[in-house]
């Protein structure tokens, strides 16, 4: 009971709401992404996946937050849920899982020798970006796929998508879940009945090893999190004022739990960023030594849903198909402008960012490799001849000779 008393000490209702709505807000948001992966799946499978990044997330949240007295959120990797709604598909579940067990693997050495920073800083920050911004475009574009089949209920959506982005940016995409669910409600757009309370147990899924499936879903995991997730969510952190923890414990702890639910189909946890800002600003609480509590709220709430994960899927089951890819895709917006804005960024890197985005966004296979995995190879490819010393020796020859007339 001691270990407990400076949390109800330090506790407050701030600190306490603002958890509870950043893991709201994950449900509202990039749990579609997921659902919408595991189309096709075996229902006891997609309950298992739910369960096991809910129950990571919950569990590293309190954990890190007590121990280190510093608001951090866990979630699962909304770019890497979205990277799996095209690329699941092309792979068996046990590969699959096998994938997610390197990736987590990897990662987890990455953590604990410290060379985030190094690999992070030599990778270019226009690829990546451009990377997830290709992999991410052709699921956002699909809304406006599903528009004239549902025009009212998406109409609506993206209305209230873009009102909840200029009146209360952090909570649009609850905004818009709230909205599209009342226009379905309305229109008789609802099916099923409403659930019996059920609680979830996971499933079990045997790894199997497949360089492909390795180098296709395991490869761009990686990548996203730590460029897509971990550089933000710290970045968030650091500009709340917390210069402790360093990143490579994170990290660590976090693959570790990852790779150790994988074979009930986690796919990678990390550092949250868009909603960690609910938990270390100044609304969670004045003093930030305290806005832990926030983090470790959230967890709570992260276990709580994620044991009852069989009943938050059959109430999204219940929903319209087009309202799960409207409000997917509206939840990707902000992600896809970060990611096209730092893609371009660089002047010297634009041409290979372009490359990128659009070998990324093509969906392209080759040799059994998909596209993201080709995208960040051109990209890299194209970045090396730019930069190379033929490259500027030539661009500096070029500027340097006289003009000569036709």
């Amino acid at each position: 009971m001691k270990a407990w008393n400076p949390l109800l000490k330090d506790a407050s209702l701030p600190a306490i709401v603002a958890g509870a709505i950043a893991t709201l807000i994950s449900f509202a948001g990039p749990l579609v992404l997921v659902f919408q992966a595991a189309q096709g799946m075996p229902h006891a499978l997609l309950e298992s996946w739910v369960w096991t990044i809910s129950i990571g997330s919950g569990f590293l949240g309190i954990v890190l937050s007590l121990r280190y007295k510093v608001p951090v959120v866990i979630a699962w990797s909304a770019p890497g849920s979205a990277l799996l709604i095209t690329l699941l598909p092309t792979v068996s579940f046990p590969e699959a899982v096998g994938a997610y067990l390197v990736a987590g693997v990897a990662t987890f050495v990455i953590g604990v020798s410290g060379t985030f920073d190094k690999i992070v800083s030599r990778l270019p920050a226009g690829i990546s970006a451009a990377m997830l911004a290709g992999i991410l475009f052709g699921f956002a574009a699909k809304m406006f796929v599903v528009l004239p089949a549902q025009p009212l209920l998406v109409g609506t959506m993206f209305v209230a998508f873009f009102i909840g982005r200029r009146c209360f940016p952090r909570y649009a995409v609850v905004g818009v879940l709230v909205v599209g669910a009342l226009v379905a409600v309305l229109g008789g757009k609802l099916t099923g009945h409403v659930p019996a309370l059920q609680f979830t147990v996971p499933a079990w899924t045997t790894p199997r090893f497949d360089w492909q499936a390795i180098v296709n879903i395991g490869l761009p995991l990686m990548v996203v999190a730590l460029t897509g997730q971990w550089v933000p969510g710290m970045a968030v952190l650091r500009n709340s004022g917390y210069r402790e923890p360093s990143a490579g414990p994170l990290i660590a702890w976090s693959s570790a739990v990852s790779a150790v639910l994988a074979p009930f189909g986690c796919h990678g946890l990390n550092l949250a960023a868009i909603t960690a800002a609910i938990c270390t600003g100044h609304e969670a609480h004045a003093d930030p030594a305290r806005r832990y509590v926030a983090g470790v709220s959230g967890g709570i709430v992260y276990l709580v849903l994620g044991c009852m994960a069989a009943t938050v899927l059959s109430l999204f089951a219940m929903l319209p198909k087009e309202l799960i890819a409207a409000l997917a895709g509206l939840a990707l917006f902000p992600t896809i402008a970060n990611a096209l804005a730092g893609s371009m960024s660089d002047v010297k890197d634009r041409d290979a960012a372009l490359v990128t985005f659009i070998v990324s966004a093509s969906g392209m296979s080759l040799f059994g490799l998909g596209a993201a995995f080709w995208g960040l190879l051109f990209g890299l490819a194209a970045h090396a001849l730019l930069q190379s010393k033929f490259s500027r020796r030539a661009s500096s020859a070029l500027r340097a000779s006289p003009e000569t007339k036709p």
